[in-house]
């Protein structure tokens, strides 16, 4: 079992759900998240006043999925956010001790379903 975690562009997230769906992959998790990385943000000026952004919008997937789906996964997010540009985004893959559906009780291969 792995834990799929990817930041992606916020207009690629529509995208990345349609190539997760058509890699039978249906669970995840989406949210919210600020950060940067090699674009190091922009400049901007507010009512005559300079500004640097360099935290950027971003969108965060968490996605658990057993070991066989985990390359699917991971090709199915690079389709849907890949664009060429820096800021494209990250996906980490980290193993997932333990599984736990608080409904039934399953641990687990069988909890992530």
């Amino acid at each position: 079992m792995k834990i799929i975690i990817a930041y992606i562009q916020p207009e690629k997230l529509n995208d990345v759900k349609q190539s997760l769906y058509a890699a039978q992959v249906f669970k995840m998790s989406v949210t919210n998240a600020l950060g940067c990385g090699q674009q190091r943000g922009y400049h901007e000026t507010y009512r005559g006043v300079d500004i640097e952004v360099n935290l950027l919008k971003k969108v965060r997937l968490e996605i658990a999925v057993n070991d066989d789906f985990v390359e699917p996964t991971i090709a199915a997010i690079i389709k849907g956010a890949r664009t060429g540009n820096i800021g494209d985004g990250k996906i980490f893959i980290l193993p997932l001790e333990q599984c736990v559906r608080i409904r039934t009780g399953e641990t687990g291969s069988e909890a992530i379903g």
